[in-house]
């Protein structure tokens, strides 16, 4: 190689060029990855704690979901939704047995997911004969999606610039406040949207005793509880989901990211008699579901479950806070350790992103949310010597 070239230079220069300006990507373009490595169009390797956001949660390239999708590809690709297909059914059916979901919708990604789940809660009332309980509670800092209805279903002020009028129909609380609900809620309300732990908001957990509180008031008051697990659920807190740790189950759940370890889909979760509103003609979608997403997503999950990965990811994830948490006492500027699993947040005194290119420069996929919390969610696969490496990287670039 030339010295000074960088085979990654020219394709950024194109995609600058070509591409929609709406995000603010880091200087690298990845060709490879394999486990938890991605390679460069330089060769140069780094270790990925950032796995597409909590997305490849068996690693790049893994060999089982690469068949599956092969298979798949040379056999039945896509129908649409007006026809059985096989890995459809059979995935619907893994979810069904190992959730408290009776029903599944199947989409292409979290924000269709929370749409499906936002308009099945309406549409559930509006059956019921109560067609003024349509409005829904969420949470600030929290996050949904970018579509309009998720967009307006999201606690952050700074996603929505620009796009007013959104639209109407959301209320917000504080996170892990329940006076503030009791204070909200009324006879309007249809539900209460809410992640068990805030991902973009700055790994933010709920309190277990203010998640029994707030499944007793949607109890006592008919509403509907719907958990946003598209971040935290397919393992990545050491449970399937994330709600098992608190003992409380939501009337409707939804899923992405992991669930087919890269390839879009999203899932919307619901109890029989909840879902029951959903009717012929009242919500669909083109691609929701398709044989090859549904085959990598059976794979993905029959995997996690074969192979105790999810008990991995909770043993390894303890083993990393805790080595988190000894940086924090050797660099002032570290504030916090929070989190669960492996989705776990560093919350600094200053500017993260400074750290976020510093640690690119050595070798090593990291994130920043909030301004100020660098957010590890790494492949559930990662290994201790790999979290080792991380660690005495942060070492050097906290000093």
């Amino acid at each position: 190689m030339t010295e000074g070239f960088s085979r990654s230079q020219p394709w950024m220069i194109v995609a600058d060029k070509v591409m929609a300006n709406t995000y603010k990507r880091l200087p690298v373009v990845f060709t490879r990855g394999q486990g938890c490595t991605l390679w460069d169009a330089d060769g140069k390797s780094y270790l990925d704690f950032l796995a597409g956001i909590a997305v490849c949660n068996l690693g790049h390239a893994h060999p089982g979901v690469a068949a599956a999708l092969s298979r798949q590809a040379e056999t039945l690709v896509h129908v649409s939704n007006l026809f059985y297909t096989v890995p459809q059914t059979e995935l619907a059916a893994w979810l069904v047995d190992h959730s408290f979901a009776n029903r599944v919708f199947f989409c292409n990604s979290g924000a269709e997911a929370n749409e499906a789940a936002i308009k099945l809660a309406r549409k559930y009332f509006k059956d019921r004969g109560e067609p003024d309980r349509y409005r829904i509670i969420s949470m600030i800092q929290s996050f949904h999606g970018r579509t309009f209805g998720t967009l307006s279903a999201t606690g952050q002020d700074k996603i929505k610039q620009g796009f007013s009028p959104i639209l109407e129909g959301f209320d917000f609380v504080p996170f892990n406040d329940i006076e503030a609900i009791h204070k909200l809620i009324s006879s309007n309300t249809c539900a209460i949207l809410m992640e068990t732990i805030q991902g973009e908001g700055g790994i933010r957990a709920a309190d277990t005793e203010y998640l029994h509180q707030v499944r007793q008031l949607c109890n006592e008051t008919g509403t509907l509880l719907i958990f946003d697990e598209i971040q935290t659920g397919i393992g990545r807190t050491g449970k399937l989901f994330a709600h098992e740790h608190f003992g409380v189950e939501p009337d409707i759940m939804t899923l992405a990211k992991a669930l087919a370890n890269g390839l879009p889909i999203g899932a919307m979760l619901a109890r029989e008699s909840v879902a029951e509103a959903f009717v012929p003609g009242s919500h669909a979608t083109t691609f929701g579901g398709t044989p090859l997403v549904t085959a990598a997503a059976l794979c993905t999950l029959k995997t996690l479950e074969s192979e105790n990965i999810i008990e991995h990811c909770l043993e390894v994830g303890e083993y990393f806070k805790d080595r988190l948490k000894a940086l924090q006492v050797r660099h002032p500027v570290v504030k916090e350790v929070r989190g669960t699993g492996l989705l776990l947040g560093m919350e600094l005194s200053t500017d993260g992103l400074p750290l976020v290119q510093a640690c690119l420069n050595r070798g090593f996929v990291i994130n920043c949310v909030q301004g100020n919390i660098l957010r590890f969610v790494p492949p559930l696969i990662i290994q201790k010597s790999e979290i080792d490496q991380l660690i005495d990287c942060l070492d050097q670039v906290l000093e």
